[in-house]
C-alpha cells in the first residue's frame, strides 16, 4: 500500500496532543530509489502487511572520558537511527518484496540503500532519510508456521531531515489523490 492510499482515511492534526500507539507511526520505503524519476513520498510502499513489529531505534554514539577534578564525562558524539521489521512473509507485498528481492539479500553497499520517511499519522510530524537494508532472515519458522521475516534498516549517510506530511501540498498523478510532502 503507498502512502498517499493509506492517508485517504486519515485526517492529520498538526496539533494533536493525546496518547499514542506504535500503530500510529508510518514507516514506507521507496521501493525505485534511482530510477528515471523521483519518486513522491505518497508513492513510497507503507511497510505493513505481514508485520507484527516495528521497532524504530535511536541509537546514540557516545564518547567517555575521565578529567583532572571533573570525574567521568560522557559525550554524544552522534546516532545510529535504526529500524527492526519482524513478521510474517507476504508474497505481493511491494515493500516485503522488494526487501526480500535477491537484489537486495545479496547486495551491498549503495545496491541496497532506500530512502524512507517515519512519521506519526495523527499530526503528520516525522523524519525523511536514507537507510541501508540488512536482511537476517528471509523465512523462517516450524512446520505448520507463517514464514517469519527479520529486516533491518540502518541510516546511511546524513541525518535524516525534518518531515511532515501533508495531503493538500502535492496532488498524485491523476490529481485527486493526496500525498505526502517534505517541509522545510
Amino acid at each position: 500500500m503507498k502512502v498517499n492510499e493509506l492517508m485517504k482515511g486519515y485526517t492529520v492534526n498538526p496539533d494533536y496532543e493525546g496518547w499514542v500507539t506504535n500503530d500510529d507511526y508510518v514507516f514506507a520505503i521507496d521501493v525505485e530509489p534511482g530510477g528515471s524519476t523521483i519518486t513522491a513520498d505518497g508513492d513510497y510502499e507503507v511497510v505493513e502487511m505481514g508485520i507484527a513489529g516495528l521497532d524504530s531505534q535511536m541509537n546514540p554514539v557516545t564518547q567517555d572520558k575521565q578529567y583532572i577534578r571533573s570525574g567521568q564525562n560522557t559525550m554524544k558524539t552522534g546516532t545510529q537511527r535504526s529500524f527492526a521489521v519482524t513478521g510474517d512473509r507476504y508474497v505481493g507485498d511491494p515493500a516485503q518484496d522488494y526487501c526480500l528481492s535477491h537484489k537486495m539479500k545479496y547486495g551491498t553497499g549503495n545496491g541496497v540503500v532506500t530512502n524512507y520517511i517515519y512519521f506519526n499519522i495523527l499530526n503528520g510530524k516525522g523524519e525523511k532519510g536514507q537507510v541501508s537494508i540488512i536482511v537476517n532472515s528471509d523465512g523462517s519458522g516450524n512446520a505448520g508456521e507463517s514464514s517469519a521475516v527479520d529486516i533491518e534498516f540502518k541510516k546511511i549517510g546524513s541525518n535524516p531531515t525534518e518531515y511532515a506530511y501533508s495531503a493538500s501540498v502535492e496532488l498524485s498523478k491523476n490529481e485527486s489523490e493526496p500525498a505526502g510532502t517534505e517541509n522545510e
